[in-house]
């Protein structure tokens, strides 16, 4: 069922482990900010972008992977349905941070948690259809795991471009 998409599953499971390599670098940003901020903060912003990835990398695997469609599907649905948590879970930490004092932009709660939750069941589907056997299955899922993707780059960039002008205080160290 994956054998014509081997390649591109290969090149995207790359990637993704290699941006969660890079996702270790991004962690290092965070010496200097205070520790109980930055240990929330990653649970809210770093860790759904690290999951992202980790599907990304897990399903990409499973399809060039021997196993049976049967068993890929299952698999793609299991990952598909701890990233559909974790982007809930994402949401209300979210939805708990704006009541406080510095309130996070309003795109976060969209690209953390809203559009991975959406990419999320649409996985969950194309898992479903894998499962039945339906050549669709393939394409549609190739799709939406390179949008989970883009999405979490663009997560990882908006988390660096925050993270990398603050100093120790978390005020802005860019020169006027």
């Amino acid at each position: 069922m994956f054998a014509a998409w081997d390649n591109y599953f290969m090149l995207l499971g790359a990637a993704a482990g290699s941006l969660i390599g890079l996702l270790f670098v991004v962690v290092t940003l965070t010496s200097g900010i205070e520790r109980s901020r930055a240990l929330r903060a990653s649970t809210i912003y770093l860790t759904p972008t690290l999951v992202h990835f980790a599907v990304t990398m897990v399903s990409s695997a499973v399809a060039v992977s021997p196993a049976t469609p049967k068993v890929a599907a299952v698999i793609l649905a299991v990952a598909a349905l701890m990233g559909l948590g974790n982007a809930v879970r994402t949401c209300l930490g979210i939805y708990e941070f704006a009541q406080g004092d510095n309130p996070p932009h309003w795109s976060d709660i969209w690209c953390y948690g809203g559009a991975p939750g959406a990419i999320y069941i649409g996985l969950i589907g194309t898992s479903a259809a894998a499962w039945m056997g339906w050549p669709l299955a393939v394409g549609a899922g190739a799709a939406l795991l390179m949008i989970l993707m883009l999405v979490a780059i663009r997560n990882a960039w908006d988390l660096i471009t925050w993270m990398a002008p603050r100093g120790p205080s978390g005020t802005d160290q860019i020169p006027n």
